[in-house]
């Protein structure tokens, strides 16, 4: 779907679809960064990362000045349930062969078929149940907010999306034949995968667009279970 790694906003494009924009908190952002390094630095800056506890310091953004706090936003409007669903996890264990099944799913929607929770909730599936290596955030980030889908299905847009291949990142593969017994904690495997989004939107300005997508995600392969979605990370790593 076209969006960025950090919470998306919404603007226009002339005569196209609505599509999220750019956000990010303090926080946000040094995961990122943090992200970015521990793939670069090999298997165990991954497991690390994916590993992190939540400490008061970390938890929180960096101090601002005291302001006076205002009323709370009223939640905002959702529609109601419209009976579709996201496509089921692939059941295998081969890294690769599943990250090229997630991304798909993480590229693909669609706001006729689907509320914003029913779509979240459908992702949610794909992710790992250990906790301690779950980066949710890193997934949920990329689906717009419930305003953003609103006005996006009533243009009724919907995106499709074709894989082209998967592979091990070099800095992946070069960590691991370093250190083969890195990976045998967490079994978390970064896979690079390439391929293409079309979107189709209706209304007034009715049109169609299509570009090239590649992710990188972080996928947890165990011997004696199927592979399940760890994180998306917010750079796609060659």
């Amino acid at each position: 779907m076209p969006t960025h790694e950090k919470k998306p906003s919404s603007h226009r494009s002339p005569r196209g679809p609505l599509v999220p924009g750019p956000g990010s908190s303090v926080l946000h952002r040094s995961l990122i960064v943090t992200v970015v390094l521990a793939l670069l630095t090999g298997i165990a800056g991954l497991v690390a990362f994916l590993t992190r506890e939540d400490t008061p310091e970390a938890a929180a953004p960096a101090s601002a000045p005291e302001t006076r706090q205002s009323a709370p936003p009223a939640p905002a409007p959702v529609k109601a349930p419209k009976g579709g669903q996201v496509a089921a996890p692939v059941k295998t264990t081969d890294p690769v062969e599943f990250a090229k099944a997630a991304a798909k799913v993480l590229w693909s929607y669609d706001t006729r078929r689907l509320s914003q929770p029913e779509h979240i909730a459908g992702l949610k599936r794909w992710m790992t149940t250990e906790k301690n290596y779950a980066d949710w955030a890193s997934v949920s980030d990329l689906v717009p907010d419930p305003v953003l889908w609103s006005r996006m299905g009533d243009q009724a847009q919907y995106a499709t999306a074709t894989v082209g291949e998967g592979h091990f990142p070099q800095a992946f593969k070069t960590a691991l034949a370093a250190d083969p017994g890195a990976i045998t904690d967490a079994y978390i495997y970064a896979v690079t995968v390439t391929g293409r989004q079309s979107i189709t939107w209706t209304g007034s300005d009715k049109g169609t667009g299509a570009e090239a997508r590649s992710s990188t995600l972080a996928v947890q392969c165990r011997p004696d279970r199927d592979c399940a979605l760890a994180a998306v990370l917010p750079t796609t790593a060659p």
